[in-house]
């Protein structure tokens, strides 16, 4: 397995607060590995020291096997960063910021405009390329910003928080962006706050806390640890529900919980194979089920396990508290 990045032992203090206490991270060459963690966990903090914008006290860390402290010249010309903020000028159209950012680069004026319209066109922003960024929508600006972060052709792409505060159908957007990246090659570090997009987008997942990596693994693995499985049963007729829970309760071994408002009953399983069995004594029984499923803890019940916290607290956050400080 080649790495695309690799950090082993990152530690970052700002005064008396450790905002990495020896974190360790391996990203694959072509694969999406998405960070979580609460407010303040120390995500953009590693992301930062990995663009070569910070440097870390203790640890080690590569980019295509260059050194981030070492050289750093080398690790930008592999990396495009998207932070939580749109970069963009609101007051140029987006042709006007992808040539600016071209220019930048080195490239020349004709390669500029010529990478900016590829990118426009790939983004599904040409109709607007002449129009202001303060006339874009948030969906649209987030869009462009992905694209400015393209325009050097990064080898491997850091998003920060790409979608906080999109609305859902804005976020879709720029999930369907992220795949078409990695399907072109591209190895992506995603950080975010929105458990269901390290769902759809990551390999793999690691949870930090506290400044220290809690938790790696494939979704499917994290959930696993968590715990087994739960059985749901809602019967098509309320009546059925008393009967529904006692045949339950009887393969379980265990007395289900039963949400009579909804006429939903749940039981936690660790035996797959129960879920045919039930399917034949209700048969037997003659009770018809509306829904049936056995389902993994949710990514959502993953992350309160790990680190005590629901992810609902960590969605008001829009940057590392440690950053913060460390540029006050």
């Amino acid at each position: 397995m080649t790495l695309a990045i690799r950090a082993e032992g990152l530690v970052k203090r700002f005064g008396a607060t450790t905002a990495l206490d020896g974190v360790d991270l391996e990203v694959p060459t072509g694969k999406v590995v998405g960070v979580l963690g609460p407010n303040g966990a120390g995500k953009t903090t590693a992301v930062r020291i990995l663009a070569t914008l910070l440097r870390p006290d203790e640890g080690h860390a590569t980019v295509g096997g260059f050194d981030v402290v070492k050289e750093p010249v080398r690790v930008r010309s592999l990396i495009g960063l998207t932070g939580q903020y749109a970069s963009v000028d609101e007051d140029l159209s987006g042709t006007e910021n992808l040539v600016l950012i071209g220019r930048l680069l080195g490239l020349s004026r004709r390669d500029a405009r010529a990478r900016a319209a590829e990118l426009l066109e790939r983004f599904e922003l040409t109709n607007a390329a002449s129009r202001s960024i303060k006339t874009y929508s948030g969906g649209m600006r987030r869009r462009l910003d992905l694209a400015a972060s393209l325009v050097g052709r990064p080898e491997v792409i850091y998003l920060d928080e790409p979608t906080t505060g999109l609305d859902p159908h804005a976020r879709n957007e720029v999930w369907q962006v992220v795949r078409g990246l990695v399907a072109d090659g591209s190895t992506v570090l995603l950080t975010t706050q929105y458990l269901e997009e390290a769902d759809q987008l990551a390999d793999t997942i690691t949870v930090i806390d506290h400044g220290r990596v809690v938790a790696n693994g494939r979704s499917d693995e994290l959930k696993r640890r968590v715990g087994g499985q739960t059985l749901q049963v809602r019967p098509s007729t309320a009546a059925d529900l008393d009967a529904v829970e006692r045949i339950l309760g009887e393969l379980v071994g265990t007395r289900p919980s039963r949400d009579d408002d909804n006429g939903l009953l749940t039981a936690p399983v660790s035996d797959p194979v129960l879920l045919s069995t039930l399917v034949r004594r209700l048969d037997d029984a003659g009770i018809v089920a509306d829904e049936l499923a056995l389902r993994l803890p949710s990514l959502d019940e993953v992350f309160l396990s790990l680190t005590g916290k629901p992810a609902s607290e960590s969605a008001a956050s829009t940057s590392d508290v440690e950053y913060e400080k460390s540029m006050a």
